[in-house]
């Protein structure tokens, strides 16, 4: 909101009013709730998996692959101490030495996506491309999950028979 409408919401008595200085498209952006016509569409932050293994730069490849199998993944995101997305492993680089650090074999700066991206534009998207899945991060960077090609169909096509009236 705009600080003109935040003075104004002041002065009618509302006590926890927030100037959002970056704007409406970066709080959606961040997957923060919306209202309105389009606020019911199914967006790619809801259909994104989010217990995907993240590594750290200084980690042994070995140790990362251990985790990674573990957790029955074969792609591990690289993140800092904020949670940023550095970089991605995938099962390739996963198979490398393991006294390998991440840093050396990583996949620098993946393409990423926000978690408002609405969920039929990038399913079709991907599937264009023939993408399986893509990293959702909110705009300053910080890893909200893996979006699968399969769970987003998936999820469009629960939506579209609910909306049908089905089950």
């Amino acid at each position: 909101m705009s600080p003109r409408a935040a003075w104004r919401l002041e002065s009618l008595g509302f006590t926890q009013v927030f100037d959002y200085t970056a704007g409406k498209a970066d709080w959606f952006a961040f997957g923060l709730p919306a209202e309105g016509k389009l606020a019911e569409l199914p967006r790619a932050g809801e259909a994104a998996r989010r217990d995907v293994p993240t590594c750290r730069l200084t980690e042994r490849v070995g140790d990362v692959r251990t985790r990674v199998e573990a957790a029955g993944w074969d792609t591990c995101l690289v993140v800092n101490e904020e949670g940023v997305v550095l970089g991605r492993l995938r099962a390739e680089a996963l198979g490398a030495d393991a006294a390998a650090l991440v840093e050396t074999i990583m996949e620098p700066g993946p393409t990423t996506i926000r978690p408002n991206t609405l969920l039929e534009a990038i399913t079709t998207r991907m599937q264009a491309r023939k993408v399986d899945s893509v990293v959702v991060s909110t705009s300053d960077g910080r890893l909200v999950g893996v979006l699968f090609r399969s769970d987003a169909e998936r999820r469009l096509a629960d939506v579209q028979g609910a909306s049908e009236g089905g089950v």
